[in-house]
């Protein structure tokens, strides 16, 4: 088997040649690891279920659809983003010709996480070979059996000196990794880890991406309607048992809705998982944890905010069980969907991303102070805004920014490929999908071509030749009529 460094120098042999593939060389590999990922799918699915419980259903709708849609659309569009882009005409060289040209970075590591671990995996992978790069990628430890699939997947389609796949825990491989000069990192996971990642990068001065995370709220407008947005916001934060980096992270609420909104938002939990704790724990569509310490954390959490006062209307922490996740006993690696009144920013549930089913409802008693509270916080990956207030709904867009906002759902704002994703502060750097990933992972290039006249001709030293006087009086005559 190779070492990391024995497939980074393969791939430095081969990087010349791979960025010198057309655009229908790039669609016929990215059609040959679609029809793989169709082929093969039933894999995946096996292997999320053996690795935090993920069913099949949604595992389809949140990571292998999202993933074919990423190929197709690139597929459609790829001839037209790799040709050139004319620059506008220079005046004061008028027979010359510039362009943008796109170019690949060459040589890029891609650390994905193990969250969406297909989705979040392939989807950057697609962009690189869009964009003629040769790929080493990493996927999490945390996901094996997805990780070993990963693997398995890529190797059928890729020759490892293109696009290869190094597995391992990320404290000792992806360190190895970043060590390597690359061109470029793409790196999704926590804020914690991303600056790491950006601290090696800049020591080989790599380009360098990061979808992180962070604390993002769902904004409740006075306007609401309620019954729409509990559903809704259920739904999202429950997906993925609430392991979503876009995930509502918390609700701000005007005081007088908050229980109305708990409630429902807790009849809604009931109606999709089941009426009991006992039912949604035994429910299959329910997603189980990755990891016993994540439960763990789960729990404190939630005892200290009930300890301080808050109150937890479905779910609670008492019902929390740990279990060992390297015995594989996914059943027992469950937190409950647990939705939480009486939320005070002091409360440790309110410090730093949950990435679990736990919803802390904020009360708020002017738009002014929910505003002021979203201001003095980190920038989120995501923000959702609930309400029929356009006046509201602008103000809140004005006075604040994330990386993505969805008004009235959440979720869904990922979907667009016509539209960028990525984060702005501490939830991350760059952005990615459709044309925006290939240009993550492309050089835009400034090419000019000379005309047959060259206009400096006359103004080459030495300086002060008989008429140079005249000549610069004639362009500042020239530039001053043309630009005003």
């Amino acid at each position: 088997m190779s070492t990391p460094e024995e497939i980074f120098e393969a791939q430095g042999t081969k990087r010349w040649a791979v960025a010198g593939t057309t655009a229908k060389e790039r669609i016929a590999k990215l059609k040959k690891l679609r029809k793989a990922i169709v082929a093969r799918q039933q894999e995946f699915y096996n292997a999320v279920w053996a690795d935090f419980h993920k069913p099949k259903t949604e595992a389809w709708i949140s990571e292998v659809f999202p993933a074919l849609e990423e190929i197709d659309y690139t597929v459609k569009h790829l001839r037209a983003w790799v040709k050139d882009k004319p620059g506008k005409w220079s005046w004061l060289f008028p027979l010359n010709k510039s362009v943008s040209h796109f170019e690949p970075k060459g040589r890029v590591l891609i650390m994905s996480p193990w969250n969406y671990p297909f989705l979040l995996f392939v989807s950057p992978i697609v962009a690189a070979v869009a964009a003629g790069n040769v790929v080493i990628a990493k996927p999490s430890h945390k996901t094996p059996r997805v990780s070993a699939f990963l693997e398995s997947l890529i190797a059928g389609v890729f020759a490892q000196d293109e696009v290869a796949v190094v597995q391992g825990a990320g404290a000792e491989v992806g360190d190895k990794l970043l060590a390597l000069p690359f061109d470029h990192v793409f790196f999704t996971g926590s804020p914690r880890i991303g600056a790491h990642v950006a601290e090696c990068a800049a020591k080989v001065h790599a380009g360098v991406t990061l979808e992180l995370g962070g604390k993002s709220p769902a904004f409740i407008l006075d306007s609401v309607n309620i019954r729409d947005a509990a559903k809704k916001i259920a739904w999202g934060k429950c997906l993925n048992a609430g392991q979503t980096c876009i995930a509502p992270d918390y609700a701000l609420c005007p005081r007088n809705l908050v229980q109305p909104l708990a409630d429902a938002i807790a009849d809604n939990i009931k109606q999709m998982y089941g009426d009991t704790e006992e039912a949604r724990r035994a429910c299959e569509n329910f997603v189980h944890i990755v990891e016993s310490r994540a439960v763990e954390r789960h729990k404190a959490l939630i005892e200290d905010a009930v300890a301080k006062g808050a109150k937890a209307v479905i779910g609670g922490a008492v019902n929390c069980e740990i279990a060992d996740s390297a015995q594989g006993d996914t059943a027992s690696r469950y937190t409950p969907a647990t939705v939480l009144t009486g939320v005070t920013s002091d409360m440790d549930i309110m410090q730093s991303e949950i990435f679990g089913p736990i919803l802390p409802i904020v009360a708020y008693d002017s738009l002014d102070e929910a505003i002021q509270f979203v201001q003095s916080r980190p920038k989120p990956l995501a923000l959702y805004i609930f309400g029929k207030s356009k006046r509201d709904i602008r103000r809140v867009l004005r006075e604040t920014t994330s990386g993505s906002t969805c008004v009235n759902h959440c979720i869904l704002q990922i979907e667009n490929l016509s539209v960028p994703f990525g984060g702005v502060g501490m939830s991350g750097t760059g952005n990615y999908h459709g044309i925006y990933g290939f240009k993550t992972f492309s050089h835009e290039r400034n090419v000019m071509h000379q005309g047959a006249f060259d206009p400096l001709a006359c103004l080459y030293p030495p300086y002060h030749k008989p008429g140079d006087k005249g000549l610069r009086a004639k362009i500042q005559q020239i530039a001053k009529k043309i630009l005003g």
